[in-house]
This record gives C-alpha cells, structure tokens and sequence, in this order.
C-alpha cells in the first residue's frame, strides 16, 4: 500500500536516478510511488528519464507515474499519469490508457477532491498544506476537509516534514508527498526512512 508519493524535481535534486534508488532502497517493498514531474523537459528528455527510473521502481515495486505525458507513459509502459489540476480531463487519460492505468490528480481544494474521484482518479494530492516555494499553507482544516470530500486516496503536499506527515496521517491523509524533503535531501535514504516512520506509526 502506497504511503509515500516520491516527486522528481531535477532543478531541486542534483541525481534523480540516484536518490530516487537510495529513497526506494529503504523503504518497505510496495509502499512508495514516485511521480517524473519534469515539466519543462522535452518529451525524447523525460522519456530517457522515465527509463532510468522504470527499473529501480520495478524492482521496489513502486509503482511510476509521469507527469502530463501519456506518449511517455505509453513508450516506457509506465504504470500511469499525474495531472495537474486543470490539466487534461480524467476521462481522456484513462480512455487512452486503459483501465488498469493508475490517474492521480493534483487538488487544491476539497471540491477538486470531490471533482476528481467523480471523474475518475485513483487518487489526488492535495495541498500546499504548508507554505512551499513561496505559496501559503492552507493548513489542516483544508487538509482535512479534502480528505473528508470523497472516498478516495488523499497524500498531503507542501512542507511535509515527519512530524508533519505524522499529523497529516492524524488528519485523514492516507500519505505524504514530498520533493525536496526527502530526493532533495542531503541523505535520501535516511530521509524517507524518515518519513516512513512517520507516516507508519
């Protein structure tokens, strides 16, 4: 069962292939994802990317998702798609993979939440929860609140640290998902064992 959604951020991650295998190396066989979120790669770039990072998740059994890309999810026969909130429409990702593709969605707020289990997703990211990058928290109300508007599988985004990923479990999150806090980190492999503690208390 996953419970940690491990998100790619080259700029932020010096070697992605590298700290993603330390990060799945450390954690229990099937309990991490992790999501290629290259946005501004060319597609021939993030398909060379995908391929590095398809054996390592294979061999965790973590299942690959690609950001935006179905092309890409296609050629390297990863295991689905992350959209953006926004972005291109449940329906049309899953009629062009498949129903065995794993769809998650990015949500901002609980009706988001509502929207993308109704159309479809397998799963949705919610946050920020706290302040990232410059944009505000919405907090554990919101969080909550989003993990309240559907049955369906919510992991917290935004400053997720272990004791925060220990209240967003308390919260009602299902997981966390995390870039810098765990693949941006100095030492990824003792980072996300970390953040399993955490979030498997």
């Amino acid at each position: 069962m996953v419970r940690i959604y491990l998100i790619t951020d080259r700029h932020a991650i010096p070697d992605v292939a590298g700290a993603v295998a330390a990060a799945l190396s450390v954690l229990p066989i099937g309990t991490a994802a992790v999501q290629l979120r290259e946005k501004d790669l060319a597609s021939d770039e993030l398909l060379r990317l995908a391929r590095m990072l398809l054996p390592l998740c294979r061999s965790a059994k973590a299942p690959l998702l690609v950001n935006s890309d179905i092309e890409v999810v296609k050629a390297v026969r990863a295991d689905g798609l992350h959209l953006p909130a926004g972005g291109m429409p449940i329906a049309d990702a899953r009629r062009a993979l498949g129903p065995g593709a794993l769809i998650g969605q990015s949500c901002h707020t609980r009706e988001e939440v509502a929207r993308a289990k109704e159309d479809g997703a397998d799963f949705a990211v919610f946050g920020p929860v706290w302040d990232s990058e410059g944009k505000k928290g919405q907090g554990m109300t919101a969080l909550h609140l989003a993990t309240k508007a559907a049955p369906i599988s919510v992991f917290a985004v935004g400053g997720v640290t272990p004791p925060r990923a220990r209240r967003a479990i308390s919260a009602g999150a299902h997981g966390v998902a995390c870039i810098r806090n765990v693949l941006g980190a100095p030492d990824p492999a003792s980072a996300a064992l970390e953040m399993w503690q955490a979030v498997s208390k």
